[in-house]
């Protein structure tokens, strides 16, 4: 058992996921290369959808509505 003072090693951060934001950025969202170089991550964050309201889980009229016309099929 490790004494309550030991502290666990940092976790190495993960690396820049550079092909997905290259894929979304020329891609997805169709940039022209030197508009895509001269983003700062946050106008990059907010065209790639990052300031887009969640979607909430159904409450439970919807789900009982749902259920209702998607019933499970047994055998």
């Amino acid at each position: 058992m490790r004494a309550a003072a030991e502290k666990e090693p940092a976790a190495e951060p993960a690396p820049f996921p550079w092909e997905e934001v290259l894929h979304v950025g020329l891609h997805l969202l169709r940039l022209e290369p030197n508009t895509f170089w001269a983003m700062t991550p946050r106008e990059f964050f907010i065209m790639a959808g990052g300031l887009r309201p969640g979607r909430s889980a159904p409450g439970r009229d919807e789900l009982t509505r749902l259920m209702g016309a998607f019933p499970d099929v047994l055998g």
